[in-house]
């Protein structure tokens, strides 16, 4: 593939599929070559608007048809990609991934990598198993705004509190709307994975309490707070809410962080300030931001070999949060987050998988091993 476009089939061709194609049709290192969806007149009017209705993969590709069709094995068959992008719903992750990695293809998966941790752990065993890089896409990493802040956290110390407030109120509606966390399990990792970012810890504990307000659209909890302890003594605190109409906040929230070097916010958009010399900073946005930031390290992972920050062994403790703040949610308990994935490891073996991928999972002996 040295010298030519990526050639790269998408999986899944809902809303958030159609942005994952227009970030592909505009990028000039891949060539979009299929999409498939069980419904394919869907996939082929999501490749018309994101495409233009020639159909043609765009970008540095010049153009030429894209192949649809109703499964992952038709596309392989037909079209002899490069690599998978998954933009499927959560629960058909693990299968497409599986398929995709035991096919000798990388992966890049939308977040969440599966609805349960233990699933996410036979993901990371059958990417070692296969060889072959699983990239789970956290794209709310991708802002040049986030590692300024992450630069200016630096310089106060070790902050003692690191806080998020996220406050909206889209009307998604399809499968969002019928989750019984549909903001801890489908927005907030983003929060969670983002603050494990800019401490460099890792977290150790959490208590979490989530309900769902009277005049709210979803039928599970669509607000919650959580207060995470982290390794380096840092605690967290997510407050949120999907129901929050008026005065929203960006889809990154609103950040602080507060250290004995003083206090850092990020409006989470361009806007970092610091306390630290009275430094206010409007921070300009770089080439590749949100998904078009994970597509690019992810195909620079592929031509290179260098492992990403979104590859799924680094990402499943940002799974583990949010896995730990639901089951903190029922329990009204404090949740270890080491005990959990142990919990998750001997829950991943019990799973039905192929023979190579339990092989890898034993080889572990414990959840630690991967991390």
């Amino acid at each position: 593939m040295s010298g030519r476009p990526l050639r790269v089939v998408q999986v899944g061709a809902g809303a958030m599929g159609v942005a994952w194609l227009r970030t592909l049709a505009a990028a000039e290192d891949v060539e979009l070559v299929g999409v498939a969806d069980l419904d394919v007149a869907r996939a082929e009017a999501a490749v018309r608007t994101a495409c233009g209705s020639g159909g043609g993969s765009g970008g540095g590709s010049g153009g030429g048809s894209v192949v649809i069709a109703g499964s992952l094995g038709e596309l392989l068959a037909a079209t002899e990609p490069d690599a998978v992008v998954n933009v499927t719903v959560p629960a058909a992750h693990s299968t497409v991934n599986i398929e995709a990695l035991f096919a000798g293809l990388p992966v890049l998966c939308e977040k969440p990598a599966a609805p349960t941790l233990a699933e996410a752990l036979v993901q990371a065993a059958a990417a070692e198993a296969t060889g072959r890089l699983l990239m789970i896409s956290q794209s709310r990493r991708y802002f040049a705004a986030l590692t300024a802040f992450r630069e200016r956290i630096a310089e106060l110390g070790t902050p003692g509190l690191l806080t998020t407030g996220f406050f909206r109120a889209p009307h998604f509606g399809g499968f969002r709307d019928e989750m019984p966390q549909p903001l801890l399990v489908d927005m907030a990792i983003h929060a969670f994975d983002a603050a494990r970012h800019l401490l460099g810890q890792e977290p150790v504990s959490v208590v979490c309490e989530s309900w769902n307000p009277s005049w709210s659209w979803y039928q599970g909890d669509a607000s919650a707070t959580a207060t995470f302890l982290f390794s380096g003594g840092t605690r967290y605190v997510f407050t949120g809410s999907w129901c929050a109409e008026g005065r929203d906040t960006s889809w990154n929230g609103e950040w602080r962080a507060v250290g004995g070097g003083g206090t850092a916010t990020w409006d989470g958009e361009r806007c970092v300030t610091s306390s630290a010399g009275g430094r206010a900073e409007d921070v300009a946005p770089a080439a590749h931001e949100q998904i078009a930031g994970a597509l690019a390290e992810f195909v620079s992972a592929v031509r290179t070999g260098a492992e990403p920050d979104g590859a799924i062994k680094g990402n499943l403790r940002s799974l583990a949060m949010v896995e730990a703040a639901v089951r903190s949610a029922g329990t009204g308990e404090r949740v270890g987050i080491g005990a959990l994935l142990e919990r998750a490891y001997e829950e991943a073996l019990a799973l039905p998988v192929r023979d190579e991928v339990r092989e890898r999972l034993k080889s572990w002996g414990a959840a630690a091993t991967v991390l």
